[in-house]
Formats: structure tokens, C-alpha cells, sequence
């Protein structure tokens, strides 16, 4: 049974402000119930403690004494709680909200209201160890995952630019602790197919390798009606192939491979009425599509001693992307843009480590990356029968030397301190060009340039832990975060060519408790993040997107979350986030007179909430399990614009799974936004208002075979 997490947070200074339904769902939320598979009695402990899932990172001790605001989600709760890919996890975890819209090519995810849309992440994602740098390949297929761990705060002592609002990390099995063949088919509505088939084997002693491939297709849940065809149809496809290396206890190596290619359509935007809260059918006259591909290749070596450990991971990534869109978004022809992206990524990272059980654990290391980035952006204004192009060459550099280590200075009393130093160099040459459809003239639009931005960062950490027992914790903890600046795509005037970078300070405190069977743990942190610069992204109508900063912002809320396993088939858990982010100092436009100082920070719910009800039945003959799982998902409410004029009000969504097992079958019944609430995943201002529709009730199943 793999560890089940839960987190549940109240703010009483904004519970006033609710509303009553919502109250009375917060009275619900200390459940949410995961199902477990038959364990012994001595696997309770490991069911109910996440620390107890064997997904120790490359940068966490054996005996870990860092203070740490920190979730995990092990493969079974995934299961349960219908999590398949990365947007899955919205409102699952406290204060994570990760919307889905338009394509692919960008993922925001949201962590206590820092996040990023476009230029670059705010979250740093990890699989296996293996960093992605941009947006566009954090929404991949989580095949065969053993567990998630998310680290809320900024993390950036330990993993530099780009981490100021968290770390998500991806852990995989490996054929050393698994063995076997699983393929699974699953079948749903809108006319879903997925199928995956992963294999783990032992070759020798010493050499193990797994291989996988997935294909999913959708037909799409909207319908674009001047097209007469869905907008949001997907296909995609990937796999993956490891070799793992165990040349003695202390050598081992991982030499792994990912292919993931994704065609979708994408965007469909509508036309959308706040007063009336009416959305317009989808309506533009030219097909839109978003196209990528993914390669991802790592190699690792671990060295271990039994008091320390050497870690080396390198990584390259390859990502190319191709975008199409009608971006009046109307049945007219007006603007219709393209965008060609290519990204080249090398990392290598160099760790040591503490691997004992003494006082002091150490880690420190050393990491430098090399970014290649080339981008090719395309406007046809169609009625004035011309198109623009520009041309991007964005090369970025950086190294980074960082330490850090805690001392248990007393009994249970332990003090963290850690130190980063990043530096990254940041280039950027620039040509517009514009092309006449008429005649086939070509000129230079605007003045090409070539530019260089350098920074150096100092990012430290401070933390204190007390450990009362193997249950009860309290730990506070002060780090700073950063995000580059850089260039944008979009240069509407000489001011708009750059952004800075944004900074931030993390302060929390929080409580870990439980009883002493462990059948009941929680967790309570609040936490208060002083923002400043926060890069602002905004919609320029047959332009593009341009990056700005915000002058001065924060974001405070608190998090509580719970487990409880009254039975040994019955857990109940259930997480509430509370977040409220504002801007301190946001003067817009000055000549104007513009100002958004006192509103809230937008695509920041002020709540998020989740619960889940499973339990497992043991037939004695037709069949070996029936574990049946209902949940609930809340997010709301949020402002989409910093003008805070549109909102999105909170909003609940119903899921549920039932899974039958015999031998090495098992089939899975399940359901997805059950009561089809209606939402918005998305609203912005371009030359009109526009919004696009969350996802419908979708339901299906699943028939998996293991052997």
C-alpha cells in the first residue's frame, strides 16, 4: 500500500467571508477516504507516514532532520483520487491550483499564489531527478509513477533560479524494487482511448532495464461551430526506456530515455458575458493546433559510502513546439499567428551528501546549465494583407555553487541553514520583419538588437525543527526565492524589450501530529511571502503576450491537513488550502493613472479543498478486492485580471471509482466531475472578452492486466 497524504488549511480571519455551503464543506473535509489494498499489520506505519514512501531524493538525507512544508502522493491515493496527469493535482494538495487551458504548451501551476504563465517556470519539476525547465513539458503522461512530492515555498537554496514558489518531483519505479508486466486499456466518453504497457525485468544481478509506450486520443469536448469540428481534439504518444546499474552496493548508474509527442487542438475560446455569466459558442474560421515533441535523456551515477554519497546527474532535453492560432477568435479573418519554438537544454548537477545517522547532515554541491532557445513568430493581419515575423535567438546560461546543513543541537532540537550562489547569463538577438502578400516586398519593422542580461543571486535559508517524537514535530522556516528576468517575445514599445527579476521571502511555521499507531497524523503551517516584482503577463490583441513587473505584492494563508485509518481497509483524509495574495504596490500605468494597489493577485483561488471516501472488501471466492473510492475537489473563488473585475466563484467537483480485482485483472469503473458542474477554466481580455469552459462530466474504464 503506498502512503497516503492529505492536507486540510483554515484562515478564521476569511472564514467570515464564505459562503455557507462552503463552511459546511469545510466541516466535511477532515474526510476524504483513500482506499488500501491488504496490508499486515506492521505496514499501517508505512501506509499512514508519506515520509515512509522510498522516494528519498537526491538532495534529502537518510536520517532528515530539514524542516520541510512538504506533500507526498503515493501511486495508490493517484488512483483513487482519479490523478493521471499533472493537472490532476489541482485542489488534491493544499494550495495547489493548476488550471487547464488553451494547449498544452503552457502548465501554470499555482503554489500559496506564486506561479508563472508564460517566460519560464515558477515551480521546479523534476522527474526521476531529471529537471524541466520550460512550461511546455511539464503536462506529460504519468505512467507507471510511484509517487509525487511537493514542496510548497520557494526552494531555491537547494535548486536556484525559478523555484520561487515550489518543487514537484516525479518518482518512477525501478526494476530493482519492482518486477513485472502491466498493461492497461482504458475507454471513456467523448471517445477517449488510452492504452499503456510498461515492462520491469532483472536482467542480471547487477543490470535491470524497463521499457513503456502509451497512446491516448480524444475527440474533443467542445465544438468549434463555424469549423463544424471539435476544438479541443488530442492525440499523443511517448515512451520510455532505463537500463539501471548495480555494480556494487556502492556504485549505482541509470542511464534513461523519454519520448513524448503530443497534436491537440487547443483554444477554445469563446466569447464571454460577465454580467450574464453567458458563454458564446466557439466560432473562429481557422483551425488551430498545437504540436510538440519532448526528448529527455539522463544519466546517473550514485557513489556510496555509508556515511556520505556522491550523486552526478546529467540531462539534455529537447523540446520543439509549433503553434497555430486565429487569434481574433472570431468567424472574421483578422489576426492569424504561428510560433515555432526550439529548445536545447543541458544540466549537469554534482551533489554530496550526508548518508549517516549523526547530529549534522550536510549536502552541497555544484550545478550549471546551457540553454539554447530560437523562436519563430509569425502575425498575418489578414485584412491588411501583410504578415510580421520575428525572429528570437535566446541563449541562457548559468552555474551555481549551494550548500546546506542541519544540526540536532539538543535532543529533539534541530537548526538548518543553507546558501545558494546562482549566476546566469541571459542573451537575446532580435529581428522583425514584414512581409507584403501583394507584391511580396519585404522591410525591417523596428530596430533588430542584440542584448545581454547578467545577474548573481544570493539565496539563503534559515529553519529550526523540534521533534517531540516520531509523531509530533513543529518546525519554522525563513528562505528566499528568485525568478530571472529576461526577454519578451512580444516588444510592443523600447520599455517593453525586458523585465527583472522577481524576488521573494517565505516565512512559515508549521506542526506536524499524530497519535502513537500512526492511524491518525496531520498537519498545520501557516505562512506569510513577501513578493516583489512580480512578473505580470498580458494579452496584446494580433500581438502576443508581453511580461511586466508588479511593484510589491504578498501572500499569506494557512494550510491544515489530516489522515486518519480507522479500519485497516478504511482511510479517511481530506486538505483545505487558504491563500489570500494582493498586491502591496501595482501602479499600472502612471500617466494614467492607473493603479491595481489593494486588489487581489489574479489565478489565485483563495480556497482549495479536498476529500475522498474509499473502502476495500474482500470477497472470500468470486473475487480478491472491491475498492470503492468517492471524492470532492474544491477551488474558488479568484479574480482572472489584476483589475479584479471577473471572477470565478468556488466552485465543487464530485468524482468517484469503483475497481474490481481477480488475480493479475482488475477493472475499473470511473466517473470525473459527476454532477457535470459548469466553471471556467480560463477568461482574458484580447479584442474582446473570452473565456474557455471547464471540462465536462467524463466517465469510463479501465482494464488492467499485471503479471
Amino acid at each position: 500500500m503506498r502512503a497516503v497524504k492529505i492536507i486540510i488549511h483554515l484562515q478564521l480571519e476569511e472564514m467570515r467571508t464564505v459562503e455557507t455551503y462552503l463552511i459546511s464543506a469545510l466541516t466535511l473535509c477532515a474526510t476524504s477516504l483513500h482506499a488500501a489494498e491488504p496490508e499486515k499489520a506492521d505496514s499501517v506505519r508505512q501506509q499512514l507516514d508519506l515520509n515512509e514512501i522510498e522516494v528519498v531524493g537526491i538532495k534529502v538525507n537518510r536520517h532528515n532532520i530539514t524542516p520541510a512544508s512538504v506533500s507526498v502522493m503515493g501511486e495508490q491515493q493517484m488512483k483513487n483520487s482519479l490523478v493521471n496527469d499533472i493537472e490532476d493535482l489541482s485542489a488534491q494538495l493544499p494550495n495547489i491550483f493548476i488550471p487547464e487551458y488553451g494547449s498544452r504548451q503552457t502548465t501554470p501551476i499555482v503554489i500559496r499564489g506564486i506561479y508563472s504563465k508564460v517566460k519560464g517556470t515558477a515551480v521546479g519539476y523534476y522527474i526521476d531527478g531529471l529537471p524541466h525547465f520550460e512550461l511546455s513539458a511539464f503536462d506529460t503522461d504519468m505512467l507507471d509513477v510511484k509517487a509525487i512530492e511537493v514542496f510548497r515555498g520557494p526552494q531555491g537554496t537547494l535548486h536556484g533560479r525559478n523555484t520561487i514558489g515550489g518543487v514537484i518531483n516525479v518518482y518512477n519505479y525501478t526494476p530493482f524494487e519492482y518486477q513485472g508486466t502491466k498493461m492497461c486499456l482504458r475507454y471513456g466518453n467523448y471517445n477517449t482511448i488510452k492504452a499503456q504497457a510498461s515492462h520491469y525485468a532483472m536482467l542480471t544481478d547487477q543490470l535491470g532495464i524497463n521499457a513503456s509506450g502509451y497512446y491516448e486520443h480524444r475527440d474533443g469536448f467542445f465544438t468549434n461551430c463555424t469549423l463544424g469540428e471539435k476544438a479541443d481534439r488530442l492525440n499523443t504518444a511517448g515512451g520510455k526506456l532505463a537500463l539501471h546499474f548495480r555494480l556494487s552496493s556502492q556504485w549505482t548508474m541509470r542511464l534513461s530515455s523519454n519520448l513524448d509527442y503530443l497534436d491537440q487542438g487547443g483554444y477554445p475560446y469563446s466569447a464571454y458575458n460577465p454580467e450574464t455569466d453567458e458563454l458564446a459558442d466557439i466560432t473562429y474560421n481557422r483551425p488551430c493546433g498545437y504540436r510538440r515533441l519532448i526528448s529527455n535523456t539522463g544519466f546517473n551515477v550514485k557513489y556510496s559510502s555509508g556515511k556520505w554519497s556522491l550523486n552526478s546527474q546529467t540531462s539534455f532535453e529537447y523540446i520543439r513546439d509549433d503553434q497555430e492560432v486565429d487569434q481574433d477568435f472570431t468567424a472574421k479573418d483578422t489576426y492569424f499567428v504561428t510560433n515555432g519554438i526550439r529548445h536545447s537544454i543541458f544540466s549537469e548537477e554534482l551533489t554530496v551528501k550526508s548518508e549517516h545517522e549523526g547530529r549534522f547532515q550536510w549536502v552541497a554541491g555544484a550545478f550549471l546549465f546551457s540553454q539554447t532557445g530560437t523562436q519563430d513568430q509569425g502575425t498575418d493581419y489578414l485584412t491588411k494583407d501583410y504578415e510580421q515575423r520575428s525572429l528570437y535567438d535566446n541563449p541562457i546560461r548559468g552555474a551555481a555553487l549551494f550548500a546546506q546543513g542541519s544540526l540536532n543541537m539538543w535532543r529533539g532540537l534541530s537548526a538548518t541553514a543553507g546558501v545558494r550562489l546562482d549566476y546566469e547569463h541571459n542573451s537575446m538577438d532580435y529581428c522583425r520583419t514584414q512581409y507584403n502578400h501583394a507584391d511580396g516586398s519585404q522591410k525591417t519593422v523596428g530596430t533588430p538588437f542584440s542584448e545581454t542580461l547578467t545577474a548573481t543571486e544570493f539565496i539563503p535559508r534559515i529553519g529550526l525543527q523540534y521533534v517531540f517524537n516520531d509523531e509530533n514535530t513543529l518546525f519554522a522556516n525563513v528562505s528566499k526565492g528568485y525568478k530571472g528576468g529576461g526577454f519578451n517575445a512580444t516588444i510592443p514599445t523600447e520599455a517593453d524589450r525586458t523585465y527583472d527579476a522577481e524576488h521573494n521571502w517565505n516565512y512559515e511555521l508549521g506542526l506536524k501530529f499524530g497519535n502513537r499507531n500512526r492511524r491518525f497524523l496531520g498537519e498545520l503551517t501557516l505562512f506569510y511571502i513577501d513578493w516583489r516584482n512580480q512578473h505580470i503577463s498580458q494579452v496584446l490583441p494580433g500581438v502576443g503576450t508581453v511580461v511586466s513587473n508588479a511593484g510589491h505584492s504578498d501572500s499569506k494563508g494557512v494550510e491544515f491537513s489530516m489522515t486518519h485509518r480507522p479500519l485497516d481497509d478504511l482511510v479517511i483524509s481530506g486538505s483545505y488550502g487558504y491563500t489570500y495574495a494582493r498586491f502591496l504596490d501595482y501602479v499600472k500605468d502612471e500617466a494614467k493613472g492607473l493603479s491595481y494597489s489593494g486588489n487581489m493577485v489574479p489565478m489565485v483561488p483563495r480556497h482549495t479543498l479536498a476529500f475522498n471516501m474509499s473502502y476495500t472488501v474482500h470477497p472470500v471466492k468470486c473475487l480478491d478486492a472491491i475498492t470503492m473510492s468517492a471524492g470532492m475537489t474544491g477551488t474558488g473563488k479568484l479574480y482572472w485580471l489584476e483589475d479584479n473585475a471577473v471572477c470565478q466563484n468556488f466552485y465543487l467537483i464530485p468524482n468517484a471509482r469503483v475497481e474490481l480485482s481477480k488475480g493479475i485483472v482488475s477493472l475499473a469503473l470511473w466517473g470525473k466531475n459527476l454532477s457535470n458542474t459548469r466553471y471556467l477554466s480560463y477568461y482574458f481580455v484580447s479584442s474582446a472578452k473570452y473565456a474557455q469552459q471547464g471540462g465536462p462530466l467524463t466517465c469510463g474504464a479501465d482494464l488492467t492486466l499485471k503479471f
